[in-house]
């Protein structure tokens, strides 16, 4: 699987792009703040509908535009795909495959596999459990069409739950309406429960053997899903809480408030790793989602990596660069030297200057 080319109208800090890529190595470099992070971040918005970052729609368009354009050619097992994305200020973004609109996300998703690496994911550890249900969350919905739409569905039904939580206040006879939105949570929230458990089982597998290889057969690395209610249970527990949930005015179990675990040498490292340890799993965690979408997708993922080298020392570096010679890759950083020093292998340059690009090789 790879990208072909990539051209953006109006896209943040960029008027008009048009850039195509080499099938393996593509650096783009330049000084802080030019647009090289806005690149990465249309793929990935082209590929999953989602910015990296959390942004809206209308935070993404250039600044005084009404609307703004990513078109990506994408080959995966020689069938070229041609994805375009529409973002409006003030309506729902418009998607179309080859030419054929769709109306719903998960119709994209799966078309192209994406694992995005900033230096913001080196603190997925020692972050808060939010950042840690992202990652399950965004590598699932990519891999999982269905997982997407029970996702969706939940996060939707919660909403609702809360809104009406906070109107019972003023009027208390819709407390009898909880009852329908409970079933519908429960319903939901059982399969989010399974897909997380099955999804951390498979990546345990693969994280360990990446994590001994970092760090020189010296720690065991484990994934321990740790969800809020187990899904058995979820219906019973939601009806439990309900006097505490009308207190709080929002619904307090879930898989919304589920978190997960890492473990090294038995030791919950969230709370006493150091950062070196908490660094190396989180490039663990990284590197088990390429492999990962490897063998279930039987396809190779596009890796974006925005800047993390700098982040690195050089014996992770060299892991990680050793790690992706088979999967295209485009790497942002602020110069050249880190390349030439590792010896590796670069097959295409782009040097990016305050929102245009100029090839450099």
């Amino acid at each position: 699987m790879y990208i072909e080319s990539v051209q953006l109208k109006n896209y943040r800090n960029y008027e008009s792009l048009e850039m195509d890529l080499s099938h393996e190595t593509n650096i783009l470099y330049g000084d802080n703040a030019q647009g090289k992070t806005n690149i990465l971040e249309s793929i990935y918005l082209c590929g999953t509908t989602k910015s990296h970052r959390g942004s809206k729609d209308r935070e993404i368009i250039r600044f005084q535009e009404e609307e703004s354009h990513i078109r990506m050619m994408v080959v995966k097992k020689n069938i070229s795909y041609r994805i375009d994305m529409h973002l409006k200020k003030n309506k729902p973004k418009g998607v179309a495959i080859n030419g054929i609109p769709i109306k719903k996300a998960r119709e994209l998703f799966g078309v192209v596999n994406i694992v995005f690496f900033s230096p913001e994911d080196l603190n997925i550890i020692k972050n808060g459990p939010g950042e840690r249900r992202r990652f399950i969350d965004l590598e699932l919905c990519q891999l999982n069409p269905i997982y997407l739409t029970d996702l969706s569905n939940y996060n939707h039904i919660v909403n609702q739950r809360n809104k009406l939580l906070k109107d019972i206040v003023h009027q208390p006879g819709l407390e009898g309406t909880l009852e329908i939105w409970d079933m519908q949570m429960a319903q939901f929230g059982r399969k989010i429960i399974e897909s997380r458990k099955n999804f951390i089982e498979k990546l345990n597998q693969t994280i360990q053997v990446i994590h001994r290889n970092l760090t020189g057969e010296k720690e065991e690395l484990e994934l321990v899903y740790e969800p809020s209610v187990q899904a058995q249970k979820l219906e019973q527990e939601i009806i439990r809480n309900r006097d505490r949930d009308m207190k709080f005015k929002m619904t307090t179990v879930g898989p919304h408030r589920d978190d997960l675990c890492v473990r090294i040498n038995g030791v919950d490292i969230r709370k006493f790793g150091s950062q070196g340890q908490q660094r190396t799993a989180a490039l663990s965690l990284k590197l088990s989602e390429i492999y990962l979408v490897k063998e279930i997708i039987k396809d190779t993922p596009i890796l974006l990596l925005d800047d993390v080298l700098s982040e690195l020392d050089g014996n992770r570096q060299n892991y990680l660069l050793n790690s992706i010679h088979d999967v295209q890759t485009l790497i942002t950083c602020t110069g050249l030297d880190e390349f030439v020093n590792n010896r590796f292998h670069i097959n295409k340059v782009f040097h990016v200057v305050k929102g245009k690009i100029e090839v450099a090789n």
